[in-house]
């Protein structure tokens, strides 16, 4: 697992760095793609961020602001949140409360919780009742 780093070869996350969330939002919906993962965006203001389908695997988000942002469909596996501010962020199914609140107190990485593995359907026998013989 690397640390989390400042990236000053990726014009997408410089611009995160530089709290200007309308141009990475227009870029990316532009088409542009960008790696977010193991970032360093300690106290950012990233109010207003279009998180979909960003993978922020292992990045610190200490004392960031985060209000209002929709993870649903982002990837925080490893993050840490330590301060920061969450009110109205939306965060994916998989990270349990718990983890989010381990997090915001004492700084861990959050884990998803195991997708439960789906049940195999048993084949069913069809047993055919047989006519007795006249």
């Amino acid at each position: 697992m690397s640390a989390p780093a400042i990236k000053h070869d990726n014009e997408l996350y410089q611009l995160l760095r530089e709290e200007q969330i309308d141009e990475f939002n227009s870029r990316r919906a532009g088409g542009e793609r960008c790696d977010l993962t193991h970032c360093d965006f300690r106290g950012l203001d990233l109010r207003g961020l279009n998180a979909d389908g960003i993978d922020f695997t292992g990045s610190y988000f200490r004392q960031t602001d985060l209000r209002g942002v929709n993870f649903a469909k982002s990837c925080l596996r490893e993050c840490s949140l330590n301060g920061a501010k969450i009110s109205g962020v939306y965060f994916p199914m998989d990270l349990a409360p718990e983890e989010i609140n381990l997090s915001m107190a004492h700084g861990t990485r959050m884990r998803y919780r195991p997708r439960p593995r789906p049940v195999a359907k048993s084949k069913v026998v069809k047993a055919v009742a047989k006519k007795p013989a006249p």
